[in-house]
């Protein structure tokens, strides 16, 4: 009888529950985290002078171990927010609700990728990252998740373990226990703002389906209105200068500069856009103008030096 339930729900919904796990690490967001991780070990590797050649199990454990930690937090969020994902329509189709996997076994799933991640990290690069890894699940699982239906504020606490990946990844070449010095907490930086106005414009977007959960997604309390489009606006202007701090200082060279003060430029021009007109399609170009800004902007500076 399990079997033949079990049956009708693939058949109903399109997918197994194979599928069902591979849904669950939110797939393009975990491979996104990935290459921050690793672009930003990179970064730093190359701008050390006489740098040897990259570690390829440092790089591995970042790609490997990195997915893991990033597939636990969004499998755990997924559990936590179960009830809530009925309600909506952009996650109604996901494994829990459509009782494609229980519960149990997302939990059981998430536990096994969050230790198996975090040790993978702690073992072949070194005991800081491994510990930011596991931080990384308790915040956006512990804290972020459950304040967003509390207060607009769970932006800001989301984007503290949402830029830890690039952390990670830039202090993943330190020696000894693991070390934080100035260039990755730049880098740090650098993804912190880029949040604000990337999960913004997605939550301009996605506005009505939020409301059905209870969640506050955009900066105001009075959703798309007029603060919210001008606290986008100035997130993006912010990030300008943000982005070139690595230049200013000489880690990164002209040829980045220039690449990323024009995609900021760009990036604030659609800002100002959404500004303007508060439209769905206005923030659905700055949405996808996120997702080109950041990787854009961490190759310019990795190849800079």
């Amino acid at each position: 009888m399990e079997n033949n339930t079990q049956i009708a729900i693939e058949q109903k919904t399109g997918y197994s529950k194979i599928s069902g796990f591979i849904k669950l690490t939110k797939l393009k967001l975990s491979l996104l985290v990935v290459f921050s991780a690793v672009i930003s070990y990179y970064t730093i590797h190359y701008s050390k002078a006489n740098a040897p050649q990259p570690s390829a199990s440092i790089v591995m454990a970042l790609a490997i171990g990195g997915f893991l930690v990033t597939a636990s937090a969004n499998a755990f969020n997924q559990v936590i927010e179960r009830d809530l994902d009925k309600l909506m329509k952009r996650t109604q189709n996901r494994p829990i609700p459509t009782q494609i996997l229980s519960p149990g076994e997302s939990i059981l799933f998430a536990m096994l990728c969050g230790i198996s991640g975090t040790a993978l990290l702690y073992i072949f690069t070194n005991p800081l990252v491994g510990i930011l890894s596991l931080l990384s699940i308790v915040l956006y699982a512990l804290a972020y998740t459950p304040l967003k239906r509390v207060t607009p504020f769970s932006v800001f606490i989301g984007a503290i373990p949402g830029a830890l990946p690039t952390l990670i990844g830039a202090i993943a070449d330190s020696p000894g226990f693991g070390t934080i010095n100035t260039y990755p907490l730049f880098l740090y930086t650098i993804q912190f703002f880029w949040q604000f106005p990337h999960f913004w414009a997605i939550a301009w977007v996605s506005h009505d389906d939020y409301q059905r959960a209870g969640f506050f997604m955009l900066p105001s309390m009075g959703g798309r209105d007029y603060s919210s489009r001008f606290q986008i606006l100035i997130y993006t202007l912010f990030l300008i200068p943000i982005s070139l701090i690595p230049c200013i200082f000489g880690l990164s060279g002209i040829i980045s500069a220039v690449v990323i003060f024009t995609c900021g430029i760009l990036f604030f021009l659609q800002a100002y856009k959404l500004y303007k007109d508060g439209t769905i399609e206005s923030a659905r170009k700055l949405m996808f103008g996120s997702f080109i800004y950041l990787p854009v902007v961490q190759i310019a500076l990795m190849i800079g030096k």
